[in-house]
């Protein structure tokens, strides 16, 4: 599906292809782009599996990979899209990177920063749910049905 370029859904979309990617290498389906300037900055997927590091979520590796761009450790006039509500791990780290704002597709009631304290993050970083959740949330669903199956 067609979004308006340089959206919200674009950039989610953008995000959702990454999340393909950690599917095809059997990893949990979550995917990550960094904004800057209507410029993706930054591209990740989740590689906890791959990289034996239960720290490898596609946020830490989105957020160091843009601050490695920027030359900096700070994401200000950034934005972060990923497909899943953000863990409390990942959500500490985009408070100390000062993100100026976070969109996240599908909610997480079992691990999700909300669910524990919502302020987790920056005082100043705007919070986006909700976009594009369906498919992410489609994703999601399916990686753990074929888990499933494969374990039956």
């Amino acid at each position: 599906m067609a979004y308006p370029i340089l959206s919200d859904e674009y950039f989610m979309n953008e995000a959702l292809k990454e999340a393909h990617k950690a599917m095809d290498q059997e990893e949990i389906p979550v995917g990550a782009v960094v904004v800057n300037q209507n410029r993706i900055i930054a591209r990740a997927f989740n590689q906890t599996q791959q990289l034996h590091d239960a720290t490898a979520h596609a946020e830490m590796i989105a957020i160091t990979s843009a601050a490695n761009y920027l030359g900096a450790k700070y994401l200000i006039d950034c934005t972060l899209y990923v497909t899943l509500e953000p863990c409390v791990m990942c959500a500490a780290a985009l408070k100390w990177a000062q993100l100026d704002r976070l969109v996240f597709a599908a909610g997480d009631p079992k691990e999700g920063f909300s669910r524990i304290r919502e302020h987790i993050l920056h005082k100043k970083t705007e919070v986006i749910p909700g976009i594009l959740s369906e498919p992410a949330s489609t994703l999601l669903k399916q990686f753990f049905l074929n888990r499933r199956d494969l374990k039956n």
